[in-house]
């Protein structure tokens, strides 16, 4: 698996989140650190969501995200023992670890964004299909249009009940455009 995401961009990365977050566990900021200090190793890292679905994987959380604060999976094996990790992440530099980190916002964070990347093993049940998004897209910008519709026809009703004809005439301008946006 070739590496999408250039080992000067994950470090950055690493840097930027050691010095704004806080993880539950310390044995984290001592894996993300190693990781920092040998680029082979990070190379090989793939930053994920759903970690757990991958051969081999570690999961760490900040202390203000409700997320597990670690575990790692390699094979069958589950273990919050940090040390482990650790030890496998040394005797085998060349393979993939795929890293899943829980703070609040990550789904929003742009230096997040930078280095995620799509997960290979996550089933496809669960993967959202383009369909699917393009039509979560569309009731999403169908609901806002119809509450910012809704919202103008209530303060047209007040500059009407005010009489105050100006902002009648803005807001049913307002509202013509945004009917005609709303047209297929």
């Amino acid at each position: 698996m070739e590496a999408s995401v250039p080992v000067a961009e994950k470090k950055e990365f690493v840097r930027w989140f050691l010095k704004t977050h806080q993880l539950k566990r310390r044995e984290c900021v001592w894996i993300l650190n190693y990781l920092l200090s040998h680029d082979q190793l990070l190379q090989n890292v793939r930053f994920v969501d759903e970690a757990h679905y991958c051969p081999r994987a570690m999961v760490m959380s900040t202390t203000d995200s409700d997320g597990i604060p670690f575990r790692f999976y390699k094979g069958n094996l589950m273990t919050a023992d940090a040390e482990k990790s650790f030890h496998d992440l040394r005797l085998h530099p060349e393979e993939n670890m795929f890293l899943q980190l829980n703070f609040p916002g990550r789904h929003s964070c742009p230096e997040y964004a930078a280095v995620l990347e799509d997960n290979p093993y996550v089933p496809e049940y669960i993967r959202i299909s383009e369909k699917d998004r393009k039509e979560a897209e569309q009731l999403l910008e169908d609901s806002v249009l119809a509450f910012r519709e809704e919202q103008l026809l209530r303060e047209i009703d007040e500059a009407l009940d005010c009489n105050d004809k100006e902002r009648f005439f803005s807001l049913s301008k307002t509202l013509q455009t945004i009917k005609e946006v709303g047209k297929p």
